[in-house]
């Protein structure tokens, strides 16, 4: 009948279908192993634990994540309080030991030259002699001295200006 209508033999329709067949218990036997391999995993992950368990576990983890989302702002505030802060905070010097007095040794006398973000700070010079120490500070604005400088203490602020 199917070669009348379709001018094909029977012969070849069969095969056709067998071969379809088998086709379709190949599919069908590599989805079972599939579906076995997904059940081990399953039994795997729910060994042990009850759902209500597991869901515990779930809200606990996403506890933590809030929260080290709210500790990390947090830090951000801070970070960003820290740095504002540090503008005016001294972070360059520049020291020079010197001898002030020919007769003494051992370069007890020294220039300290402290400066912030802005260069601005001041110098402090500490002269030792045979009568005592004397200190004394001058201003620095945007790198520069209101005062003229001596020798040492040029040499400590610009000292402190290369930290840049």
């Amino acid at each position: 009948m199917i070669e009348k209508y379709l001018g094909i033999s029977t012969d070849y329709v069969i095969i056709f279908m067998a071969a379809l067949i088998l086709l379709l218990i190949i599919l069908m036997i590599i989805n079972v192993a599939q579906m076995s391999k997904l059940k081990k995993r399953y039994k795997i992950f729910m060994e042990g634990n009850n759902a209500k368990s597991l869901e515990d576990t779930l809200i606990y983890r996403l506890d933590q994540v809030d929260d080290l989302i709210e500790s990390n702002a947090k830090n951000e505030r801070n970070i960003d309080s820290i740095i504002s802060r540090m503008k005016y905070d001294f972070q360059k010097y520049g020291l020079v030991k010197y001898d002030a007095l020919d007769e003494l040794g051992g370069k007890l006398s020294f220039t300290l030259a402290m400066l912030n973000e802005k260069d601005d700070g001041f110098v402090l010079n500490s002269v030792h002699s045979r009568e005592g120490c004397y200190t004394y500070v001058k201003e620095i604005i945007g790198g520069n001295a209101i005062i003229p400088l001596a020798e040492e203490e040029q040499q400590a602020l610009d000292e402190a200006l290369k930290e840049d």
